[in-house]
């Protein structure tokens, strides 16, 4: 409601209640019954509630429920493309009658077995027991 619409109202509803405060009075004589000031005074009360309902504040009116389509469980993803590929391994041969205990020997058994153990000569296989490096 605009507010010259508010203004409007109220000073209505203050009007009426003052012509009904001053309509006994200006009769200038009594009545057993005063219709006339309870009417006046209806009127008033029914103009004093429509002022207050009017100017007071707007209530939260909750909005409609808005149906959102939830997305599909399972989204294939989209195929990844490699252009640049890792160079293939080299081979490398190995001399296999190498000498154990030669220093050729504890080289290729180091980087062989991770669990070379010089001291003894042994590697641990896959199956936890020792094994005695042979390269040949």
């Amino acid at each position: 409601m605009s507010k010259f619409a508010k203004i409007t109202l109220l000073s209505a509803a203050v009007a009426t209640v003052a012509v009904s405060v001053s309509t006994p009075a200006l009769a200038g004589h009594r009545h057993h019954r005063n219709d006339a000031a309870i009417i006046a005074g209806v009127v008033g009360l029914a103009a004093g509630v429509a002022a207050g309902s009017a100017l007071a504040q707007p209530r939260y009116v909750e909005p409609d429920p808005v149906y959102v389509e939830r997305p599909p469980v399972y989204v294939q993803p989209e195929p990844a493309y490699v252009d640049e590929y890792p160079a293939a391994p080299r081979r490398t041969y190995v001399n296999y009658d190498l000498e154990p205990w030669s220093p050729q020997w504890y080289r290729y058994c180091s980087d062989r077995y991770r669990s070379f153990n010089p001291r003894s000569g042994t590697y641990v296989g896959y199956d936890g027991r020792e094994h005695f490096c042979t390269a040949g």
